[in-house]
């Protein structure tokens, strides 16, 4: 059969996808990929997009309902609706789960890896589901996001988009997103001229940010309730110029505040900075005299986490691209002189400390950002036995591989902070071939209603990754990657 756009028909879901999707695969027609279904459920589904190889659609009506469905809490998670929740008809253990699934075939198909994977909620979320629970606050999964980013339609509405599209889709109020942001009413005003407006909070010390992509003025009074109001500038949009307010937020996470610019990368989740960390300290094991390493480093929660526990017969070097987020970590990083941060882009810099010369016409890896510092050298990054990195979505830079890989850099644990299940399979298996062992990995719901997942994975080499006992060794296919 031959699907076309706006078709209706009954599928039966078998299994989960990467990306918020179930899989059906009809006898007479090509593998359907359906959002708003779960596993074991047949559906009605209409199709939204036909390809060569397959067909997407979203689930208009439940012919067989499975267990784990519940009510959407939030009426625009549903086909047509806003893109941003994935599993919102699901129990909170049932998505947890499902990501589990997502994480374990990734692993499969890409490092050739069979590894039992648990996704782990965070403090707060623990709950059976998603509903209120009826003293005002957020219930379970719900009221935990720290940043929203809102398109803004030609109207000067501010909305979220739906699904793989443009549309701009009024909300009103996001359940999924932080009180603190609700209370600002973004959707609730006009924002002509605006392409985007984007809002931030500290839950911790109660501070807020709104940030206005716009070519035109942003004025003085726009967002009344927040504590700064930022207008993005620039050819790439990556300048922030304060309207009002200062340009940076105070974070609370470890048991001590961050200042952690607005437009710098910052966990979305209230407790997932804490918890990652405990978790990247806890596959490092760092010990007095240590030398680490922290690719990526944004505003240095990684390297300040590591600072105080190498001492300072130790030494931590964080590499980090954006500059505002530079600024931040060696703000951060002042109580620890044996921590210091290189500002470029990752890649750039392992390549001078590596004295490889780039290829012509070799290209920087999404994400990645500028050029190395002035005077990078093979000086520049000491060798560490520990390294830490939380790439972008994209992964590991291959210069991150060949560091890893190469001799002499003294590198023996390694712990690897993803939120793409797919490229942190692809980059383990880069490592494996590279003589790494994927010691150990936790996985973690810091996106509960996404389908997003932020995985911390620990990579050894040497004598310590050839102990066939060691706790937590994945078994090994023989079969072909």
């Amino acid at each position: 059969m031959n699907y076309q756009a706006g078709q209706v028909v009954q599928v039966t879901a078998t299994d989960v996808a990467h990306g918020g999707w179930c899989v059906a695969r009809p006898e007479d027609g090509p593998v359907v990929f359906v959002r708003h279904a779960l596993p074991g459920e047949t559906v009605m589904a209409r199709i939204t997009e036909v390809t060569s190889r397959l067909a997407r659609a979203e689930a208009v009506e439940i012919v067989t309902s499975s267990p784990d469905r519940v009510e959407p809490p939030c009426p625009h998670a549903r086909p047509g609706g806003c893109g941003g929740c994935d599993w919102q008809h699901a129990t909170l253990p049932a998505q947890r789960d499902l990501k589990a699934a997502v994480i374990r075939q990734q692993l499969r198909r890409l490092a050739g890896l069979d590894y039992e994977v648990t996704v782990e909620a965070l403090p707060g979320d623990e709950g059976p589901g998603g509903e209120e629970p009826g003293d005002g606050k957020p219930g379970a999964g719900l009221g935990w996001r720290t940043r929203v980013q809102y398109a803004v339609g030609p109207d000067g509405t501010a909305g979220l988009r739906a699904h793989r599209s443009h549309e701009v889709v009024g909300i009103g109020e996001c359940l999924i997103a932080h009180p603190g942001l609700n209370d600002l009413g973004i959707p609730a005003r006009r924002w002509p001229g605006a392409a985007s407006v984007e809002a931030l909070v500290a839950p911790g010390s109660g501070e807020r940010a709104v940030i206005v992509t716009t070519k035109g003025s942003v004025p003085q009074d726009a967002a009344p309730g927040a504590d700064a109001v930022l207008r993005r500038t620039g050819s790439a949009g990556r300048g922030l110029t304060p309207v009002r307010g200062r340009a940076y937020l105070s974070q609370l996470s470890c048991g001590r505040d961050w200042r952690v610019s607005a437009g710098a990368f910052w966990q979305v989740h209230p407790e997932a900075a804490g918890v990652l960390t405990e978790a990247v300290l806890a596959a490092l094991e760092p010990r007095p005299g240590d030398a680490a390493l922290d690719l990526y480093c944004g505003a240095g929660l990684f390297a300040g986490a590591l600072a105080p526990l190498v001492g300072p017969a130790g030494s931590v070097t964080g590499v980090e691209a954006d500059q505002a987020a530079v600024r931040d970590a060696r703000h951060n990083l002042r109580p620890w002189p044996w921590a210091r941060v290189h500002r470029g882009d990752v890649a750039a810099v392992l390549r001078r400390a590596q004295g490889a010369p780039r290829a012509a016409g070799q290209g920087t890896p999404p994400g990645a950002g500028g050029g190395a510092p002035p005077g990078t050298g093979r000086s520049a990054l000491p060798p560490a036995r520990l390294v830490v990195a939380d790439p972008p979505r994209a992964g590991l830079a291959r210069e991150v591989i060949d560091y890893l890989g190469a001799g002499g850099n003294g590198a023996s644990r390694f712990a690897y902070v993803s939120c793409d299940p797919a490229t942190l399979a692809r980059d383990i298996a880069l490592l494996a071939d590279r003589g790494w062992t994927l010691a150990g990995l936790r996985a973690f719901d810091a996106f509960p209603m996404t389908h997003h997942v932020e995985c911390v994975a620990t990579l050894v080499t040497g004598p310590q990754a050839a102990d066939p006992a060691s706790e937590g060794a994945p078994a090994q296919e023989t079969g072909p990657r």
